[in-house]
């Protein structure tokens, strides 16, 4: 008897686990991205066909390929009765199951990130004695559990009530040794202190994960609702797009090419020209009014925060390859009106003669002398989370997280050179955009961050007074 097969499908930029069970010869996929041809294809080559679409819930971070998977292969969707979706599907609750081959998947209602939420046990049916495995969705993370505000109906508090139940009535009643296979890894905006290991068990989760340590339900809610990051808007907008389940990707149609006149014109109507170049090349040279978030990390997260879904876009891009690249990985979270894309890409602006900006890089070094100098005429942005400031922090610095720098401009002071640092460089370069663009001209970006900073010992001097940003 062969066991079942359970493959996991982890797509980095946006910190999303999908997986493929299959036996005999069929196949269920749990919670699918939107481009959906890695599992079709994947299904193909193992023999298997794609009966089942199981979603643990309606997600808010990522558009789900559930409906495009389903009407390509002919698979049912299942998803938890409260969810109010509008197109086909099977509402599953507690005892329902599905059997293919050696593979049973039962269902667990387990309420508390959403309203809908299930989770998916999976028995093995060479050892039936016990769940093999179990699919928790947002419920349950590697070191972290799913944040509970996403309702339009229920308080955080409810939510993370109900959650305390799911979790210590159902999810921890199963064996130590279980499995759990997570929707989510670290960086998902869906919690806050996920591990970076891609699957756990209950057993260490139930002695390590720190919301699991809350001795009462009163303690768990306060710990999952005290100090809760702001929601992103657009977490609302891509639940109802799930609920309706999106258009197939190849309905989508394709950017075209746009000159550098045409590009003017465009951004004086309202659209953004999206450069996605890595961040030095952004920094030489880029087209003035321009927005940057490079294509390597999680790029379309923040394009999703700091955009939101509506804008129309321009893409200026490497090469045809990052372009597409670009344009799927917006589509993954709801971003569809990609216009254009800058013809000939920079060298074609500059080849027309038209005008560049820059944005100045920092090294620590140059930042700690420019402070012995001149620190009444520098301000500080440190652009990274709470929970990271935390571990250490320039003394003085202005302190807004990027995702919330874009209506909180007004604090920062454009009468000094305001210089911007995150972690590493990957935020600070997006937040240097958003001032440009915001009107501040005198602004500098911290090459390595804080890292670096830390790394080359002026970390001692985080303390030292110098001017705040506002």
């Amino acid at each position: 008897m062969e066991p079942v097969l359970v493959e996991q499908y982890f797509l980095g930029c946006l910190a999303h686990a999908s997986y493929l069970v299959g036996s005999e010869g069929i196949a269920a996929v749990i919670d699918p991205q939107r481009d959906v041809d890695i599992y079709v294809d994947a299904a193909r080559e193992k023999g298997l066909k794609i009966a089942h679409v199981i979603e643990t819930h309606l997600h808010a971070d990522f558009v789900s390929g559930h409906r495009e998977l389903a009407e390509r292969t002919g698979a049912r969707i299942y998803l938890g009765e409260s969810s109010g979706a509008t197109f086909a599907h099977t509402a599953v609750k507690d005892g329902d199951s599905i059997r293919f081959g050696n593979c049973r998947l039962d269902f667990i209602e387990t309420p508390g990130h959403t309203a809908e939420s299930v989770c998916i046990a999976l028995t093995d049916l060479a050892d039936p004695s016990r769940p093999r495995a179990v699919f928790t969705g947002d419920t349950l993370f590697v070191g972290d559990v799913g944040r509970p505000d996403l309702s339009a109906d229920r308080t955080p508090q409810e939510l993370a009530a109900l959650l305390y139940k799911s979790l210590h009535e159902k999810v921890l009643k199963l064996p130590d040794e279980t499995e759990i296979f997570p929707a989510h890894g670290a960086g998902s905006l869906c919690g806050r202190q996920m591990g970076a290991e891609r699957s756990s068990t209950i057993g260490k989760e139930r002695r390590t994960n720190y919301a699991l340590q809350a001795r009462s339900p009163e303690e768990f809610i306060h710990l999952l609702t005290d100090n809760l990051p702001p929601r992103p808007e657009y977490f609302g907008r891509e639940v109802e797009l799930n609920r309706r389940g999106a258009a197939a990707l190849d309905r989508l149609p394709p950017p075209v090419p746009v000159r550098a006149p045409e590009v003017f014109r465009l951004q004086s109507e309202g659209a953004i020209a999206l450069d996605t170049r890595p961040a030095m090349e952004f920094a030489v040279a880029h087209v003035p009014g321009s927005l940057h978030i490079a294509l390597s990390g999680q790029y379309a997260s923040w394009a999703a925060r700091i955009l939101g879904l509506d804008k129309r876009i321009i893409l200026v891009g490497e090469d045809e390859q990052h372009l597409r690249e670009s344009q799927l990985r917006l589509a993954r979270v709801g971003i569809e009106n990609v216009h254009g894309y800058l013809e000939d890409g920079i060298a074609g602006w500059i080849k027309g003669g038209y005008e560049l900006e820059y944005i100045p890089q920092i090294s620590v070094h140059e930042f700690a002398e420019l402070l012995e100098r001149e620190a009444d005429h520098v301000a500080v942005l440190d652009v990274r989370e709470p929970g990271e400031i935390e571990g250490g922090a320039m003394g003085n610095s202005a302190r807004i997280p990027l995702g919330q720098l874009p209506a909180r401009t007004g604090e920062l002071d454009p009468g000094k050179l305001l210089v911007v640092h995150c972690k590493s460089g990957y935020r600070s370069s997006i937040a240097t955009s958003i001032l440009r663009r915001a009107g501040f001209r005198d602004v500098a970006n911290l090459t390595g961050g804080f890292d670096a900073w830390k790394a080359a010992g002026l970390d001692q001097a985080a303390e030292k007074p110098f001017h705040a940003a506002g």
